[in-house]
This record gives C-alpha cells, structure tokens and sequence, in this order.
C-alpha cells in the first residue's frame, strides 16, 4: 500500500491537532501509571481508562481527521491498542501452557517496550506535524 501524499490533503484544525496531542497523553498516562504501578506496561495500557478513553475518542473522531496527516496518527494509536491486546491474548495463552511461561513473560515485556517506543514515536512525531507510516 502506497503511503498518501498529505502534501496536498485538507489542513487539520487545531482542535483536531490538540485533541491528538490529548489522546497521546492519555496513552502516555496509562504508561506512566503501569510503569509505576504493579500492572505490566502492556496490560496497564491496554486495561485502563485513559487507553480506553483514547481509542473510542480515535474512533469517534476518526472521520473527522480523514485526508489529513493526522489520519496517520489515528491509525497508529488505533493500531497500537489493537495489537497490544493481541499481545496480552497470546502472552496468556503462552501462560496457560505452563510450558511457555517464561516466554510469556518475554512477550509481555517486548511487548510493553513496543508499547512505549509507539507512544513515544507518535507523540514526537506529532509535535513535529509530521505524518507517521500508513502500514
């Protein structure tokens, strides 16, 4: 899939541009809470409320951003929630064999450095009001 050209696409507003700022954040927060609390980096993120919030304000909001560069970073959090729960789903199944404990645990926490370096890139990359990979 070739990656749009926003050069020429419809310029967001800047209520749009904060609201993304606002759903990093809120990711970061789930982070930053996971990271201090007792929850793995993936399961905090994916399990709390600022996530939640995140992702159903992604979806609500996703037409809105639709032929910006911002759609990008709509997708990228999108993606970044749905495939930090396909983690956690497998990180269990591994768990529940006994067997694959050790590499559940591995899973776990790959997974939650692959959680932090997406909300880390996005946000950065936003505040450069630079568009991120469509794949």
């Amino acid at each position: 899939m070739s990656q749009p050209d926003y050069s020429v696409a419809a310029t967001p507003g800047d209520k749009l541009l904060t609201l993304t700022h606002l759903i990093y954040a809120l990711h970061a927060f789930a982070v930053f809470t996971a990271v201090v609390g007792s929850a793995t980096i993936v399961f905090g993120f994916v399990a709390s409320l600022p996530s939640i919030v995140a992702v159903i304000l992604n979806y609500w909001k996703r037409g809105e951003v639709r032929g910006t560069w911002l759609e990008s970073h709509f997708r990228w959090q999108i993606r970044t929630f749905w495939f930090a729960l396909l983690w956690i789903v497998m990180s269990v199944l591994l768990f529940i064999t006994i067997i694959g404990l050790p590499f559940a645990l591995l899973l776990m926490g790959v997974a939650g450095l692959w959680v932090l370096y997406r909300v880390v890139r996005g946000w950065w990359t936003l505040g450069g009001r630079r568009s991120l990979p469509m794949d």
